[in-house]
């Protein structure tokens, strides 16, 4: 190509002279005609000695020449083109053939118990196309089950959606508890699904697999019952509720119960703390595929990277997933204490930061080894494991010790009176509380913990849990580019919970707007339920805002238990107005009338519209020291922020009006009434 260029340049100069000369002898020819005869013959023009024949010779050859090397030069550019062409030919069909027996090895190593897995969920779920070779692939729970339950649970899906205000997600216990679901639950505590294909797209994503992901996807699929819904977690389990880790489940009296992750209820009856079993969802590399859509869980896979403007994110094995509409439901991850992270390796082996099923089963073969267990915390949970450990403690002999910096247990939330006395209650309970400790220090020594106060007391121990609080899990913030609050930490969402276009947060991780008690984030299963739910509905474009009162709940074992809502924190003034409590005034008694053990399953806000206040007439205030059962109001300038209802239950929804209304009361003797707390 290059030698046609050469010769061209050097024939173009001549060309060009030729062309002038033959317009000069077409000009002189012109001339010429006036006086030479028509019968002149023409070869004397072109050929012979005389006039300019010879001229014409040489312009002959010109011409002929440039075009011979035109006519070379374009021979050998496209004799070129063709040559890339076949190269580009078979540089595409080798890719292909390679690309196919690549995915031919893949399918043949694959194990035969996925391919067993597949082949029974294939006919009891949803009929299945064939993924293209070109999908990507997924560990979803395996659906080895019979379709009864999957069947079952469908219509549930396609209901429909419950108001906003009403805080209730989970399968009833009766669903969870029948013959057929059981096992399959069972099987879902000892097994892990298997590697399969990750679906490179998902209209739906929900990053986290707690309870407000598993919220979201019941409330999109009951909104778009075709909606292809994938949840990404971390966790090898597939979605659970986590109050039961804390409470229920170190009093049953099962010996494999952290195998079968089943218990009974304080009424007696028997549930899993899974939502559904494995046949409710569906393999993730059917989803894309699934004629009526479903609900996927890739288990084991965490996202480390969100690309906003691309839709999509990158999960920890550099696989992609791009999606329409994303929730992120992150939760949180246990805090520590600095000195115990200071301390080496061989003192956080023997710490235990309570939170997943995995610590739960931990701690319960270290309270079955160990001679003595330290928990440091003073809040629901340390509370509460301080209660469990310490029933477990009268049968085994288990030292079980709890220490916080507060006064008396549940200072931060309990005013001073009622914190005494529900350390009082803890100590019966077997516990020996240490109040008023900081830690400064701790080593290990001679296989024992020495935990060094700042007044210098010294206690030793076997084994410490840490429960000092939730740090929300925010690590996508940076890549995502999302605002991350910096008193309460958490993404800051708006009314709708939406952080970004296509983004929205819920349950731990979100930091709202509450339009009575301004900005906060709540840590509770209730919020994580509604704003889940909430969060869902507007992803198939509800567009609600947030406006629902969130209740928790804590359980000092089957007789001693409360419920809260909206600001309860110590400081604030408080009024409580108590009586003696009866037979029926416990946790177990509650949860035997409500029939479940979630007891925000049985809160509904309509309950609250038009409250009765009972018509006996109130008497006189309780011991100062009986504190049974009652109402305690937490107030900010004069007005009702916060209440906790103390052994009183299926009240809540009343307490979430008067919080709502947001007026000031004269007298809160009358507004104790309309809990009848004084009725028999």
């Amino acid at each position: 190509m290059l030698k046609c260029r050469t010769v061209w340049k050097k024939l173009a100069p001549l060309a060009r002279s030729s062309s002038t000369l033959c317009r000069q002898n077409v000009k002189r020819t012109g001339l010429n005609n006036g006086r030479i005869p028509t019968c002149v013959p023409a070869a004397n023009m072109s050929t012979g000695p005389g006039g300019l024949g010879g001229d014409n010779l040489k312009y002959t050859i010109m011409v002929g020449a440039a075009c011979v090397g035109s006519l070379t030069y374009a021979y050998f550019l496209l004799k070129g083109d063709q040559k890339r062409y076949q190269e580009r030919i078979e540089e595409i069909t080798t890719r292909s053939q390679r690309s196919s027996k690549e995915e031919a090895a893949t399918v043949q190593s694959e194990p035969p118990a996925v391919e067993a897995t597949q082949t029974e969920a294939v006919p009891e779920s949803v009929p299945e196309a064939a993924p293209s070779p070109e999908e990507p692939s997924p560990p979803a729970a395996p659906a080895e089950e019979p379709a009864a339950p999957a069947e079952a649970a469908a219509p549930s899906e396609t209901t429909a959606p419950p108001p906003a205000d009403e805080p209730v997600v989970e399968a009833p216990p009766e669903e969870a508890a029948t013959p057929v679901a059981a096992p399959v639950v069972e099987e879902a505590a000892d097994s892990t699904p298997a590697s399969l294909k990750v679906p490179s797209h998902s209209p739906y994503l929900l990053i986290g697999g707690g309870t407000a992901s598993f919220a979201a996807a019941r409330s999109i699929r009951a909104r778009d019952p075709g909606a292809r819904v994938l949840i990404v977690t971390d966790e090898p389990d597939l979605p659970y509720m986590r109050p039961p880790l804390s409470k229920e489940l170190w009093f049953s009296d099962d010996p494999s119960v952290t195998e079968t992750l089943r218990f009974k209820q304080w009424n007696g009856k028997e549930r899993s703390i899974y939502f559904q079993p494995p046949s409710f969802y569906i393999n993730s590399e059917e989803l894309a595929s699934a004629e009526n859509g479903g609900v996927a869980v890739l288990t084991g896979k965490k996202v480390v990277h969100m690309d906003v403007r691309g839709n999509k994110v990158k999960l920890d094995d550099d696989t992609e997933i791009s999606y329409d509409k994303c929730l992120i439901a992150t939760g949180g991850v246990p805090r520590n204490l600095q000195v115990i992270e200071r301390a080496g390796e061989e003192v956080m082996k023997k710490t235990t930061l309570f939170r997943k099923i995995e610590d739960f089963k931990s701690l319960d073969n270290v309270s079955r080894n160990a001679k003595s267990i330290t928990i440091i915390g003073g809040g629901f949970l340390g509370s509460e494991l301080a209660c469990a450990l310490g029933r477990r403690s009268t049968e085994s002999g288990l030292e079980v010790i709890q220490m916080f910096p507060e006064k008396g247990n549940m200072g931060k939330v309990l005013p001073e009176y009622l914190s005494n006395w529900t350390t009082e209650k803890v100590k019966r309970e077997g516990v020996k509380v240490i109040a008023e400790a900081l830690v400064k220090s701790v080593t290990c020594k001679d296989d024992k913990l020495e935990i060094h106060l700042k007044d210098g007391r010294l206690v030793k121990t076997d084994h410490i849990v840490a429960a000092v609080g939730l740090e929300p899990n925010v690590d996508l913030a940076k890549s995502a580019g999302l605002e991350v609050d910096s008193d309460f930490g958490g993404y800051r969402v708006n009314a709708e919970l939406q952080a970004r276009s296509n983004i929205w947060v819920a349950g731990d991780a979100a930091c709202f707007y509450d339009i009575r008690l301004g900005r906060r984030r709540v840590e509770h299963h209730d919020h994580a339920v509604v704003s889940g739910r909430l969060a869902g509905e507007n992803m198939t474009g509800a567009s609600k805002p947030y406006w629902h009162q969130s209740m928790f709940w804590s359980d000092l074992g089957p007789d001693v238990g409360y419920e809260a809502i909206g600001i309860v924190d110590s400081s604030l003034p408080t009024v409580g107005v108590f009586a003696k409590a009866t037979a029926k005034d416990t946790p177990k008694a509650a949860t035997e009338k409500s029939g479940t053990g979630i007891r925000s399953e049985s809160e509904t806000e309509d309950t609250a519209t038009s409250p009765v206040a009972s018509v006996t007439p109130l008497p006189p205030v309780a011991h100062k020291d009986d504190y049974g059962k009652g109402v305690i109001f937490y107030l900010r300038d004069k007005v009702v922020v916060g209440i906790i209802l103390w052994n009183v239950f299926n009240r809540m929804p009343i307490a979430r009006k008067i919080i709502k209304d947001g007026e000031e009361h004269a007298d809160l003797n009358e507004v104790a009434k309309l809990f009848n707390i004084h009725e028999d």
